[in-house]
């Protein structure tokens, strides 16, 4: 085993250290976002599937005119001749 000094065993023991709490924090910040991205896509995507369901409610209670608005109005000059 090498002949070091204190002061050199105190200097890698505070490398060390600092790596080990580096790489601790790293990991947290990590799974901190994580969790929040995944939170985040779950709710907007129950949003989504509330927002489909009330569309498809409103398509299937909806009248050909209601329909015709619904696809941005039904123009004269898309209607076959």
């Amino acid at each position: 085993m090498p002949s070091l000094s204190i002061g050199a065993w105190l200097r890698a023991g505070a490398v060390l250290a600092v790596v080990g709490l580096l790489t601790f924090t790293h990991w947290n910040a990590y799974q901190r976002g994580r969790t929040a991205v995944l939170q985040r896509l779950q709710s907007d995507r129950i949003t989504i599937l509330k927002d489909g369901k009330e569309i498809d409610h409103e398509v299937l209670e909806a009248d050909d005119l209601d329909l015709c608005r619904m696809l941005g109005g039904c123009l004269p000059e898309h209607e076959p001749r």
